[in-house]
């Protein structure tokens, strides 16, 4: 069901002196819905006293007297479905509005707006704790980086401590992940964790986002070419799949990364705390049973698992 504008409230705040934009910012409407409000107040002379003692349908009524208060009459969109179907590829919100629009012409019902449609479905994937496929899709990207937090094994022979870095990756979609220990964290030693993470994987995503990277990076510019390493750009160029660092500063284009950073690095390194290595080799061992059990865990707010949104096949 629709959620009707709260008319009252924005009256109130009108003959506060907030403006549009706040309003719309603060109580989650839509800057059309309290613009619309704005003039139909202005035209009728109608002020906040002249309302105060009315509940808020009254009010509504009062603004829209030819729309049914309980939006009725607008044939809402299904949003499980058109969730389901933003799984498959090269569908976009913008034919499904299309197919939405030319259905309700068909059976002649009212559509709801495009704007509205967008956002109901945004709300839609909030209230059910889902991914929003407007942001991901499965097998577009794979997002790689170094965890800040290190190991370390103790080497018999020469009875010191070696250091560990953790490399961990995130495909945005299912949030399926994989995690390698290394030795270093050369260039050599990264392109070749990402060819074991794409037979982790059993393919190929069409673009990888990696963090800033001196390593691979020999300029990153806030406008113009990124320019990588000749050997990065030959490997993105081997499994025809585009390099792209995340922007500088810019730490949303990698934050499913950043989360298995976090979690990830931190969930493994804390379960091994107590145990004594003493080879990359037996770290290496760990890591990759603890992954399976990472990836196959529930998740805590919604059904399944990494493991299994990974093994779904979009049709």
């Amino acid at each position: 069901m629709a959620r009707k504008i709260p008319v009252k409230i924005i009256v109130q705040l009108k003959d506060a002196g907030i403006s549009q934009r706040m309003i719309a910012c603060t109580r989650k409407v839509s800057r059309n819905s309290v613009s619309e409000v704005f003039r139909i107040a202005d035209s009728e002379e109608i002020h906040y006293q002249d309302i105060s003692t009315l509940d808020d349908a009254a009010v509504y009524k009062k603004f829209f007297p030819n729309k049914d208060a309980d939006s009725a009459a607008f044939a809402v969109p299904d949003y499980e479905y058109i969730h389901n179907e933003l799984r498959r590829k090269d569908v976009t919100m913008a034919l499904l509005y299309q197919e939405y629009l030319a259905k309700c012409n068909s059976e002649g019902l009212l559509p709801v707006g495009k704007t509205k449609f967008y956002d109901d479905y945004d709300e839609f994937t909030r209230l059910n704790e889902l991914t929003n496929h407007l942001d991901h899709k499965p097998g577009e990207a794979v997002q790689v980086d170094w965890a800040g937090d290190t190991m370390h094994y103790t080497a018999l022979d020469e009875k010191k401590q070696v250091k560990v870095y953790l490399f961990v990756v995130a495909l945005p979609y299912s949030m399926h992940a994989y995690l390698e220990p290394c030795g270093d964290m050369k260039m050599d030693t990264f392109i070749l964790a990402q060819v074991h993470m794409f037979n982790y994987f059993g393919g190929v995503t069409r673009k990888i986002i990696c963090d800033n990277l001196k390593a691979g990076v020999v300029e990153h510019p806030r406008e113009g070419e990124i320019v990588l390493t000749d050997l990065y750009e030959s490997f993105g160029e081997y499994y025809c799949c585009a390099i792209m660092p995340a922007g500088v500063r810019k730490p949303k284009q990698k934050s499913s990364a950043e989360g298995s950073v976090n979690t990830l690095a931190n969930s493994f390194i804390g379960a091994t705390r107590n145990k004594e290595y003493h080879s990359l080799e037996e770290i290496k061992e760990d890591a990759r049973k603890w992954l399976e059990a990472f990836n196959r865990k529930p998740f805590q707010k919604r059904e399944g698992s990494r493991y299994e949104v990974f093994m779904i096949r979009p049709s």
